[in-house]
């Protein structure tokens, strides 16, 4: 009999929901003290496998450096648990005497994770703590790509998990990854809900599978060198998050923008720290790689190296060349520069001035990657507040790489492997997505007044008019004193307001 893999593969994912539904109706029961011992323990065997999943995921994918992997998975662990370890998320997490409000924590039952194949096993070892942290079962669905680092991830932190007393099932994940498989999931009724994280396409079919999700678009974000920046250091922090794992996470630079008085500044600085200046030639041929034909990014360059790209595209670049830079006047769907590309490619765009490079940032994000994250250099505080009240991202990081910036590894963000876009980028939320995103808040609220009490600040009511107290036989003291009128005296005030109205 012929093995039908779609259908073992939504078999599976029913299976798999059934047994972490029971799973999460049992640690529903469990105290803060229980749950935190369940993501700790998750925590510290992410930490203590962070190089072998690291080298696993490089070799699995071909995708960036496993040595940045290592702190990738550092970041999906210990950093993430050290940032929510002292969260309230189970029971009563507030209590409001003045108001008389008291609020208590309600998980939302399983999480559908999506994992990307750029930060496999991160996003496995992330997602599942702050889904246990909140009180959730999880069912994980892999990558294609990346399915066997993923379930190696998996496995860690289920296993961790289970030695912790969490319930048998409460980390999931699914073993034949399809199409179909994928779509069962999102659609089940007994989803919580979805955390996406992968291509626009994963993310729209999360949304519309008629479960609560968040997921997450592409990202595009500019870099803008404003005049009053210390260069060397801008350069060199853009350098920083455009190689760091090759440039796979998805809140790296896409496109550096400059000044034109600090123009040649910014050119020889970037040249000396290993930037290659594509000619007009060069660009097209690298540009040919950048896209497939029906518009979306070529995985072929994804998290590959400068060189890599360059023997790609058949161009000769510099030995220890880092980023390949295209300097470019137009952005659009058609033009790949001012487009996200998870790899050392960057664009290159000069302004007249500060005023049209924002304009400029601005068309780069809504032609692609609306909501998500862009980095400014600069000292001069105006500007950037200037910055910070128009563009159209939920990450306005200043003077740090993007990359490690925008996921919280170097900035106050919470640490975070899925970045909200907010709704201007289609996201439920603009938040780097924590616990406090995947448990719902139900509220007891104590009476403070009576009815009579808000019927005794209301005003007096207002003295009848003289010409409609004499329009009909009736008695003022009757209406004033709040006796029933007769239907006879209705009708009477009615025909004299209506007379008054035809004069």
């Amino acid at each position: 009999m012929e093995f039908d893999r779609d259908l073992y593969s939504i078999q599976e994912v029913r299976n798999l929901i059934k047994r972490a539904k029971a799973a999460q109706e049992e640690f529903a029961s469990f105290s803060q003290e229980q749950v935190d011992a369940v993501c700790r323990a998750v925590a510290e065997a992410g930490a203590k496998n962070a190089e072998k999943l690291a080298k696993m995921a490089a070799e699995e994918t071909g995708f960036g450096v496993w040595q940045d992997k290592v702190l990738k998975n550092q970041l999906g662990s210990t950093m993430t648990w050290d940032a929510i370890k002292d969260m309230k998320t189970v029971g009563v997490i507030r209590e409001d005497e003045a108001r008389g409000i008291t609020e208590v924590a309600v998980p939302m039952g399983v999480v559908a994770a999506l994992i990307p194949s750029t930060n496999p096993t991160s996003t496995v070892l992330y997602k599942t703590i702050i889904s246990l942290k909140a009180g959730n079962a999880i069912v994980i669905s892999p990558h294609p790509g990346a399915k066997n680092c993923i379930l190696e991830a998996w496995r860690i932190a289920s296993e961790a998990a289970k030695r912790a007393g969490a319930p048998d099932g409460l980390v999931q994940c699914i073993t034949t990854p399809t199409v179909d498989a994928t779509n069962a999931l999102l659609k089940s009724r007994d989803i919580g809900i979805i955390l996406a994280t992968g291509g626009e396409a994963m993310v729209r079919a999360a949304y519309s599978s008629g479960n609560p999700a968040l997921g997450v678009g592409p990202g595009n974000g500019p870099a803008f060198i404003e005049k009053s920046a210390d260069i060397p250091t801008a350069v060199r922090r853009i350098l920083d998050s455009k190689t760091f794992d090759n440039g796979t996470i998805c809140a790296s630079e896409q496109s550096i923008v400059t000044e034109k008085c600090i123009k040649d500044k910014v050119i020889d600085e970037c040249k000396r720290q290993g930037y290659y200046f594509l000619s007009p030639e060069e660009s097209e041929k690298v540009s040919r790689f950048i896209l497939r034909a029906n518009g979306t990014m070529n995985p072929k360059i994804v998290g590959k190296t400068a060189q890599a790209i360059a023997d790609m595209a058949g161009i000769t670049i510099p030995a220890g060349t880092k980023i390949l830079i295209s300097p470019q006047t137009t952005v659009g769907k058609d033009n790949p520069y001012s487009r996200e590309k998870l790899c050392p490619i960057l664009a290159f765009y000069v302004e007249d001035n500060w005023e049209s490079a924002c304009k400029r940032c601005m068309e780069i994000l809504h032609n692609e990657g609306a909501g998500h994250t862009m980095v400014i250099h600069s000292q001069d505080k105006s500007v950037i507040r200037e910055f910070a009240l128009k563009k159209p991202v939920s990450r306005l990081l200043v003077n740090v790489p993007g990359a490690l910036g925008g996921v919280g590894a170097l900035t106050g963000l919470q640490p975070a492997l899925t970045l909200g876009c907010g709704a201007v980028g289609g996201s439920a939320t603009s938040d780097n997505v924590g616990p406090q995103h995947l448990f719902n808040i139900r509220r007891v609220a104590v009476g403070l007044r009576e009815l009579s009490d808000l019927r005794g600040s209301a005003p007096a009511p207002a003295q009848e008019s003289a010409h409609v107290s004499s329009a009909a036989p009736y008695s003022r003291n009757a209406v004033a004193g709040g006796m029933t009128l007769s239907r006879d005296e209705i009708a009477a005030i009615t025909r004299a307001v209506l007379e008054r109205l035809e004069r």
